[in-house]
């Protein structure tokens, strides 16, 4: 799979860092691009903090808007 890859991070700093490192894994094992505008990326992926409660608001949030995205463009993978 190639193409263009966006990641939200919400919590603490070592969520920054891993969100770099799997930024960094898929584009080796993948051909994934990292891209900062999430309109144009064909996967989409949220790394959270569970601890932290108004993250997790956060990333419901974030969810429901992604699946409108879904809906227009199926082939969108979401994680």
């Amino acid at each position: 799979m190639t193409g263009k890859l966006y990641i939200k991070t919400f919590g603490c700093q070592m969520n920054e860092y891993d969100s770099a490192k799997i930024a960094d894994v898929l584009a080796a094992s993948h051909g994934l691009t990292p891209t900062q505008i999430a309109e144009e990326a064909d996967v989409l992926l949220l790394n959270t903090c569970s601890i932290r409660e108004k993250a997790q608001e956060k990333v419901f949030s974030q969810l429901g808007i992604w699946r409108e995205w879904k809906e227009a463009n199926p082939k969108l993978v979401i994680g």
